[in-house]
């Protein structure tokens, strides 16, 4: 039977380099208060003694999990879930792990649980993009907080310009010659950014005095629910607009999938009396059986940019007398329109 691993103690470690072991503990907790000469010395001592840290002693000792809370709404919808995958992709260059929430159909109550079930585990911060708990209340919570694309107006956030991307994706319709745009949205409150695609497709329409219609249900909780809603809409679209090009503006790549694969099983083929744009170019855009046009909202560069402004923030906290945040930030990023073959 193989001899069991020694476990290496601050103590050894202060033997090994002849610091005290006040001076180990320091370097782990507060390594800024240590010059660079003995943070290396202790960093080599603890490859030469293979040292393994005890996360769980650590988090018990300064309150600090190095674990970040995550709230979606939902995953279905391949943005939150190409967000998902870019947030936790910066694990290599900010060293946060992650703690993911997926409300789906929660109600506040729900989410106030998922929550607090995030609170219990000491995470350092939060980013939301979930939609129920009002900002305020999140506010109210103490800890850094980004959110991305939902209300804002007492966190930190970074959104996409929803408006700028809106204009783009209905002047892209106008120039493929359709004779009527049609906007398919959910019922979106004016205080979420992605109103602006709302506001934007009209806007553009009226100041080309172009024929429009904007259609505002409730698409539904779960791919199936939002497939048969889709479903109806596009059934009366072609009852109401027949022998005419139609340029439809999806609220997202999701949704703009759904539509085309409507069109591509009752057609067979892509027909010229349609035009679609999506929003997000979320991998199912450029993956989709025809690749379909879209306005890009940079994912990886809002996921990157959400956890250096949380990063900042968490970093503020760990300081001996953190300063608290004088303003607000909310960071906007500029949309990318993106031609595919949905579009002229």
């Amino acid at each position: 039977m193989s001899e069991k691993k020694k476990k290496i103690t601050f103590d050894d470690i202060a033997r090994y380099t002849n610091f005290s072991k006040t001076t180990i503990s320091r370097y782990f907790n507060n390594p800024d208060s240590l010059t660079l000469k003995n943070q290396e010395i202790i960093a080599q001592a603890l490859i030469d003694l293979d040292y393994q840290e005890n996360k769980l002693a650590k988090v018990l000792a300064n309150g600090k999990s190095e674990f970040v809370g995550i709230m979606l709404p939902n995953l279905f919808l391949h943005y939150y879930s190409e967000m998902l995958n870019q947030i936790l992709s910066t694990y290599e260059k900010f060293g946060y792990k992650f703690l993911v929430f997926s409300t789906g159909k929660g109600s506040e109550e729900t989410e106030r649980k998922y929550l607090q079930e995030l609170l219990a585990y000491k995470i350092e911060g939060l980013i939301v993009l979930s939609h129920t708990i009002p900002s305020k209340e999140l506010a109210s919570y103490q800890i850094p907080i980004v959110t991305i694309e939902r209300e804002d107006q007492y966190v930190n956030s970074i959104n996409t310009d929803n408006y700028m991307g809106a204009v783009q994706a209905t002047s892209l319709l106008i120039k493929n010659d359709c004779e009527i745009l049609i906007h398919i949205n959910s019922h979106v409150p004016t205080q979420i950014p992605s109103y602006g695609r709302i506001k934007g497709f009209c806007d553009t329409c009226e100041q080309y005095n172009i024929p429009n219609e904007l259609i505002l249900s409730d698409l539904g909780n779960t791919y199936a629910e939002t497939t048969q809603r889709i479903a109806d809409i596009f059934s009366s679209i072609e009852g109401k607009y027949p022998n005419i090009r139609k340029g439809i503006f999806m609220a997202n790549d999701t949704h703009a999938n759904i539509f085309l694969n409507l069109l591509m099983r009752k057609y067979g083929h892509f027909p010229d009396e349609y035009r679609i744009v999506g929003f997000d170019d979320s991998p199912i855009a450029s993956e989709a059986i025809i690749p379909i046009s879209t306005v890009g909202q940079q994912i990886d560069k809002i996921a990157y940019e959400a956890m250096e402004l949380l990063v900042s923030q968490m970093n503020e906290q760990k300081k001996r007398k953190p300063k608290p945040q004088s303003d607000i930030i909310h960071k906007m990023i500029t949309p990318i329109l993106i031609r595919r073959d949905t579009t002229s």
